[in-house]
């Protein structure tokens, strides 16, 4: 039974009423000595307290995104990078990376959104990707027109699913690129959870674990660009993530200045230590490296980029004003303070609207 599915978040709460009613009904009908009724009673507790504990599991976690499969959530799932190696070179401009999509299986990501499978070329990641195409894509008005892209990324733990499915990020800008309110973006979605066990690759290229940044800013990006009218200039290209997604946008936008014009943050932080479970986070020399103030700091030139960083005191706010503090032209940072509400996809999803009248500023 699928760990997102409504039959088992139904299941869960039949399970957890069902475990109440019956301790209620047999806790003084137990038959036997004392110390087998005492056993009995404790039993009764403790499915009782489990059969509520799994139900608020799955309730936390269908409306959050964290895990789409029992193999995410037990780590018992296969890797998905095929084959650990140093990443290849690109391929050449007529070697199209060209694959299918299907509808998303998911009915709880809207409308429109479409899901394939790609094996990256130069990567060596097999994994699911989304992509939500903008109304005016099949509008013969367009018919001639490339469109800007937004690759979206996820927390730690989180699913490739979560901007569509919990930050309904399709569904609330569907109106709004109706009216001209934001520009028509296509919104990209890669699985960014590669490695089996409970391990975070922070969206970086780690020798003999995975080359995650290559995935997301190489394969993913290459295979936007051969397979659907998006534009190919950086400079209509953003990343943007919430949490460790925020660190991941934040680093690869600042590394990659040749590939995304502006990056977004949302409760993000510059230290990998944020997610203890990163393995750049575990390598003294990936920690410091993967920093984006070591990238913005060991930069020979600036990088042409903006950066969008919202973060509530304590929680990427003070990272986002350490990043501007030594931001020189032509890097530009805008720093938008949170206030309340917590690290979590409440905040993020009521943030969508600014984030992206942002992005149609900068990049349209």
């Amino acid at each position: 039974m699928s760990l997102t599915g409504t039959p088992f978040y139904i299941t869960t709460i039949v399970l957890a009423i069902a475990a109440v009613v019956l301790a209620l009904f047999a806790w003084n009908h137990i038959p036997g000595p004392k110390p087998v009724k005492v056993i009995a009673r404790l039993f009764m507790l403790v499915t009782c307290q489990f059969t509520a504990i799994l139900m608020v599991f799955v309730m936390v976690n269908n409306a959050n995104s964290l895990y789409d499969t029992w193999d995410d959530f037990l780590g018992t799932g296969g890797s998905h990078v095929v084959e650990a190696r140093e990443p290849a070179p690109p391929p050449a401009p007529e070697q199209k990376l060209l694959t299918k999509f299907d509808p998303a299986g998911d009915g709880k990501m809207g409308e429109g959104v479409q899901e394939t499978t790609l094996k990256g070329p130069q990567s060596g990641v097999e994994a699911e990707v989304y992509v939500w195409l903008p109304p005016q894509y099949k509008d013969p008005a367009f018919a001639d027109k490339k469109f800007p892209v937004v690759e979206l990324l996820p927390g730690y733990p989180g699913s490739a699913k979560a901007w569509f499915g919990t930050l309904d990020v399709n569904k609330q800008l569907k109106g709004m690129m109706a009216k001209g309110e934001v520009a028509p973006f296509i919104l990209v979605s890669p699985r960014t959870k590669l490695l089996a066990g409970q391990e975070d690759t922070g969206c970086a290229d780690v020798p003999g674990k995975a080359n995650a940044d290559t995935w997301i800013s190489g394969d993913v990006r290459r295979m936007v660009i051969d397979n659907f009218r998006a534009e190919s200039d950086p400079k209509h290209w953003a990343i943007a993530g919430y949490s460790a997604g925020a660190h991941c946008a934040t680093r690869m936008a600042l590394l990659h200045p040749d590939r995304y014009g502006a990056g977004v943050s949302l409760s993000g932080y510059n230290d990998p230590k944020g997610e203890s479970d990163s393995v750049t986070s575990k390598d003294p020399a990936l920690r410091v490296s993967s920093n984006p103030l070591t990238i913005l700091k060991n930069a020979q030139q600036p990088p042409k980029v903006a950066l969008y960083m919202a973060g509530e005191k304590g929680d990427g706010l003070g990272d986002a004003q350490a990043l501007k503090a030594i931001a020189k032209p032509p890097t530009a940072i805008t720093v938008a303070e949170i206030s309340g509400g917590g690290h979590g996809t409440d905040v993020w999803r009521r943030m969508v609207p600014d984030v992206f009248r942002w992005l149609t500023k900068t990049l349209v």
